[in-house]
């Protein structure tokens, strides 16, 4: 695979106007996410309007998540550039806050959904576990469109496969964020081929996209409210773990930030983190008595 040159659905429309591709696979990942969640929605009886509330609320609070997260690893990177601003406030707004200079992480921007739910649930008097249950196959969809964007990017890849294969992807020096691997006498860009773990994350959201309707319907009467996000949590969890090995941009605990030698994969400590938590909240729950059967969900 080969990722097209030009990054930009629109370049420079009529001057000031350009859209990269990147946006439209998050941003179409997000509408069609959307509509399957007000689809949900009124199969539960609820308005379906309030999954396109949401989806406004929720792009706001998961890309101030997924910014406060890169920026949280990433710090002493941010701090050693201060001293190239005027001031703090231009540092803070044009550097620290704006995600356009490069770095969001998907774990955070997670936590900034659950949290805009959350607020938006409270607000207008939702039953906060139930919309998690819509929403958590909802994010999958999202999930899978948009891990495209870095494709388009050269972004999100793992490292060189010790044999190329068809699915291999190919890097441009430019885009290579480890010197290793910008020497083209050893990796040379006509040759070389990186696991696309972009690609692999979005197959896997996919597949546990479909297991997670599977078991929902499967298990239905026996699942509590809740349960549908908790298998999210567990299951998203399980590949990303995986996943991240091979990735060369890794945020990192211990160790500069990249393939995390001598330190920790932050996202890897995380994914294990939700599957102990989300698997004891679920087994805990059902080891209690099993409530009433709820009506399936169409």
């Amino acid at each position: 695979m080969y990722p097209p040159d030009d990054r930009y659905l629109i370049y420079r429309l009529f001057g000031f106007l350009t859209i990269h591709w990147y946006a439209v696979c998050i941003l179409g990942g997000a509408l069609l996410a959307a509509w399957f969640g007000a689809r949900r929605a009124a199969a539960r009886g609820h308005n379906p309007e309030h999954a396109w509330n949401i989806l406004t609320l929720g792009l706001i609070t998961s890309i101030i998540g997924a910014r406060a997260w890169y920026v949280f690893f990433e710090w002493e990177r941010f701090a050693a550039r201060r001293d190239q601003y005027a001031s703090v406030w231009r540092w803070l707004i044009f550097d620290v806050i704006n995600p356009a200079t490069g770095g969001i992480a998907i774990q955070g921007a997670i936590i900034g959904a659950l949290l805009g739910l959350y607020i938006y649930a409270r607000r207008h008097a939702l039953p906060f576990l139930e919309w998690a249950d819509i929403g958590a196959p909802c994010m999958l969809i999202g999930q899978a469109i948009g891990r495209w964007g870095n494709f388009f990017n050269q972004e999100a890849y793992g490292r060189p496969m010790a044999q190329p294969q068809p699915w291999g992807l190919r890097i441009d020096a430019e885009f290579r964020n480890l010197p290793e691997y910008q020497d083209l006498t050893r990796y040379p860009v006509e040759t070389t081929r990186f696991h696309p773990t972009f690609l692999y994350e979005s197959f896997w959201n996919t597949g546990a996209l479909i297991a997670l309707l599977w078991l929902e319907r499967r298990l239905r009467g026996w699942l509590r409210p809740g349960d549908v996000a908790l298998l999210y949590g567990i299951l998203y969890s399980i590949g990303r773990f995986f996943i991240e090995g091979l990735r060369t941009d890794s945020l990192c605990i211990g160790a500069p930030g990249g393939e995390c030698v001598g330190g920790l994969r932050a996202a890897q400590v995380v994914a294990l983190l939700t599957i102990a938590l989300c698997g004891a909240i679920f087994t805990v729950r059902h080891l209690r008595r099993s409530p009433a059967a709820r009506p399936a969900p169409r």
